[in-house]
């Protein structure tokens, strides 16, 4: 994940800290709203994804789909991304995953959740 952390810092220009908690949360709403299956295999692809520490189900309210995306979202900018930074996270996010995992696990897992493509 370090790898993750660093092109976060440098393309985002967000702290590390941050960086790590934005990690944490968009891997704590996948895992809520995708494909159990899928994102369990995304996750097995991750270098260093079983070390992420993700919310548990009260910070986004157990929620999937549109209500968790809109949970995710008042994560993230509590944790202090504005939507420029949010959009850059997953962007990279995204990128380390296709990279590691393949384009067509992470097209699936993306195209299976509703609210995330306001974020892509």
């Amino acid at each position: 994940m370090d790898e993750l952390l660093g092109l976060i810092e440098s393309n985002v220009g967000i702290d590390r800290e941050t960086a790590q908690k934005a990690v944490e949360i968009i891997i704590g709403f996948l895992k809520q709203a995708g494909p159990e299956d899928k994102v369990a295999e995304l996750m097995d692809k991750l270098p260093g994804a079983d070390a992420i520490e993700t919310p548990g189900g009260g910070m986004l309210g157990g929620m999937g789909g549109m209500m968790g995306a809109m949970a995710a979202f008042n994560s993230l900018t509590s944790a202090g991304l504005d939507m420029g930074q949010i959009q850059g996270v997953v962007k990279q996010l995204v990128g380390f995953a296709k990279q590691h995992a393949g384009d067509e696990l992470v097209d699936e897992v993306m195209a299976s959740i509703p609210g995330i493509s306001q974020f892509t």
